[in-house]
């Protein structure tokens, strides 16, 4: 397999969607008497959705048919454009900045459904098929979306989600197709591996947010030495696996890796913003606790099978370890349910356990 190589343009896109993450994860700290409602919770999962499937987009058209050309930069640089007036748009009231969100994903999708087009005219044998697929396909989504600015209130939303949903299932249903022109692995994960890094620098913020939102006292060093540790592990777990175990020469779609880090990126974002909150104490104990560990659970069960999928056959991990890890964090959110602990134990639990997560599977 030809190893291709992340661009210093795509990297500068990735800059860009750095500014529209904090704006998705920070939705969350807004509690209103010591809960986070179910509302705060939607509207967090429906404003990272469609940031995650615009990268998505972009980042799979480069993958298979992404060349440094002048035409590439330009659909590329246009792209950018659009990624500003969705991000400046980005608020927990949606209602207020609705029309410059819609105009600003619409516009990333679009030029990406073009660039498929422009590929397809340009292509033969199954690069050129896939191209026809996807190009054609994406329309339907796009054109369900746009016709949510013909409804007022909820219906508006559910139109627009229908067809960001519709959009993020067709390369689904036509796996077929898309298998014939495998994804680049390399590329592929080393692209998803840095934006997973962007991510997990917000935790690293809230680290900071910690320390200046108290003066210096033996609990709130602590607090955020424990975070550091369950940060590091974080690191550690991810890009040992990416670097020493994971086979780049298996040849798929690439729907594990691209479907899967869905969920690591929604649980990095939760789990920087359980941070603060944690430390704060600006949420009721048990509701704390939910966000926390099942923080930590979705990131664990999201990275085991995205690993495992493309681990090399003899280091991918048996059940018994898998099994073991889950019972552990099991122990400490029971354990913390039936004992109020303070926080700082809650966070060594977490430490505790990502530490042993990164040292069986790396």
């Amino acid at each position: 397999m030809i190893i291709k190589k992340v661009t210093w343009l795509e990297l500068f896109y990735d800059l860009l969607f750095v500014a529209a993450v904090p704006k998705a994860s920070h939705v969350l700290l807004h509690v209103e008497h010591e809960t986070l409602s179910f509302e705060t919770q939607g509207k967090f999962i429906l404003i990272f959705i469609p940031i995650w499937w615009a990268w998505v987009g972009q980042t799979l058209f480069v993958n298979r048919y992404g060349q440094d050309t002048v035409m590439h930069r330009i659909f590329l640089i246009i792209q950018l454009f659009f990624v500003l007036i969705m991000t400046a748009s980005l608020s927990v009231d949606f209602d207020a900045n609705y029309l410059p969100f819609l105009i600003g994903y619409l516009g990333l999708r679009i030029m990406t459904a073009v660039q498929y087009h422009y590929s397809h005219s340009r292509e033969s044998g199954h690069l050129r098929s896939t191209a026809r697929y996807l190009g054609s396909r994406f329309w339907i989504g796009l054109t369900i979306s746009a016709c949510s600015l013909f409804f007022d209130s909820w219906l508006r939303y559910a139109v627009l989600y229908a067809g960001i949903i519709l959009d993020i299932i067709l390369p689904l249903t036509g796996r077929r197709i898309l298998v014939k022109t495998p994804a680049n692995t390399h590329h592929l994960l080393e692209r998803f591996s840095l934006f997973a890094l962007i991510l997990l620098g917000e935790s690293v913020v809230s680290i900071l947010a910690v320390l200046q939102s108290s003066s210096w006292t033996g609990q709130s060093v602590g607090f955020a030495a424990l975070t550091f540790v369950l940060i590091i592990a974080i690191w550690w777990q991810y890009y040992d696996n990416l670097e020493k175990k994971v086979d780049m020469h298996i040849q798929t779609a690439g729907q594990t890796i691209i479907y899967g880090h869905l969920f690591i990126y929604l649980s990095l974002c939760m789990l920087a913003a359980s941070i603060q909150l944690l430390f704060l104490d600006q949420l009721h104990y048990g509701p704390m606790l939910n966000l926390l560990f099942g923080s930590a659970l979705l990131y664990f069960a999201s990275t085991a099978l995205v690993f495992q999928v493309y681990r090399h056959k003899q280091h991918r991990l048996g059940m018994k370890p898998l099994a073991g890890l889950t019972a552990i964090l099991a122990c400490f959110y029971v354990l913390d349910l039936l004992v109020h602990v303070p926080n700082v134990l809650i966070m060594g639990e977490l430490a505790l356990f990502f530490a042993l997560y990164a040292r069986i599977t790396a």
